[in-house]
């Protein structure tokens, strides 16, 4: 049995490689905190652990070497953004596997706010397999904001090996946002 210790990422790259016009910016920043060496803030990401993909790549090439990443990880960290909302089938091939296959929790991550207290409220962005696996209570899930301090207590936190997330719609209380000086 696979030890299961990576970080898998998901985010929309709207078929381009131009940061300015797809989340792999949000994606970049995470890796960059990742890098910074005295930090509290560190992953293992799956990215980085198996054979790199191009966007020439046959398409059973991609989902073998996504599948492989998905089923040595221990959590899906998803960044949704105005993007996402759009039916973009890897994306959703990707939750879909995170949580049929691997049933692997999912931390999802919004960028644009400082505190998560209604998550229901962010549903018109997700893409329709988060959607679906949501409302039927099939995914494991905690709803953050890009915050670096947030996504590394999650990490920390959230994973098949420790605290389970119990329900789909969990989020941080706003004691826990005024802790961290968000509020």
């Amino acid at each position: 049995m696979t030890y299961r210790n990576w970080t898998y990422i998901a985010f929309s790259w709207n078929n381009t490689t131009d940061p300015t016009k797809s989340d792999i910016k949000y994606f970049n920043m995470i890796k960059w905190w990742n890098s910074m060496k005295g930090k509290d803030f560190s992953f293992n990401n799956s990215h980085e652990k198996t054979y790199q993909v191009r966007d020439t790549s046959h398409i059973s090439t991609l989902k073998n070497r996504l599948s492989e990443r998905l089923s040595k990880s221990k959590h899906l960290l998803l960044i949704i953004t105005d993007l996402s909302i759009y039916n973009k089938w890897m994306l959703n091939w990707e939750i879909e596997k995170a949580v049929d296959n691997y049933k692997l929790p999912i931390i999802i991550v919004y960028p644009w706010d400082n505190y998560i207290l209604a998550p229901n409220k962010l549903e018109h962005l997700w893409p329709s397999s988060l959607k679906i696996r949501i409302n039927n209570w099939d995914a494991k899930c905690i709803h953050i904001p890009f915050k670096e301090i947030v996504i590394s207590s999650a990490l920390n936190q959230f994973s098949i090996h420790d605290e389970q997330i119990s329900t789909s719609l969990n989020y941080y209380t706003k004691e826990t946002y005024i802790n961290w000086g968000l509020i």
